[in-house]
């Protein structure tokens, strides 16, 4: 990631962000993974692109980890991801799973309390 940095010549906040949410995501790597299996419906996960499943990942850590960050940006900005970075039917696939990923989550927001 170092490398990279030094590469793209980033300013230190944006550096710090996303060295915090790789370091997250890679943390929580199993929990993201369990929120994305439980999401995708007549696909499995093994199959996704390594790049949708890194957009998921991270929008995944993201949804259940970052309350700072609303959502609808998350979900937004990995659309985003996935226009640029993906093949043409990803960002629909992308959005459809982070939904899911967020309703789920809610749920069992609803439940705790």
């Amino acid at each position: 990631m170092e490398s990279f940095f030094i590469e793209s010549d980033t300013d230190n906040s944006v550096r710090e962000l996303a060295s915090d949410w790789t370091k997250g995501t890679w943390s929580n790597l199993k929990q993201c993974d369990e929120l994305i299996v439980a999401s995708i419906i007549n696909f499995e996960f093994a199959r996704l692109s390594p790049v949708d499943r890194s957009i998921l990942r991270l929008s995944a850590y993201q949804l259940k980890f970052c309350p700072d960050i609303p959502p609808k940006v998350i979900i937004n900005e990995a659309i985003e991801l996935a226009k640029k970075f993906s093949t043409d039917k990803s960002p629909a696939f992308v959005n459809g799973v982070l939904d899911a990923i967020l309703r789920k989550l809610a749920a069992e927001k609803s439940v705790e309390r």
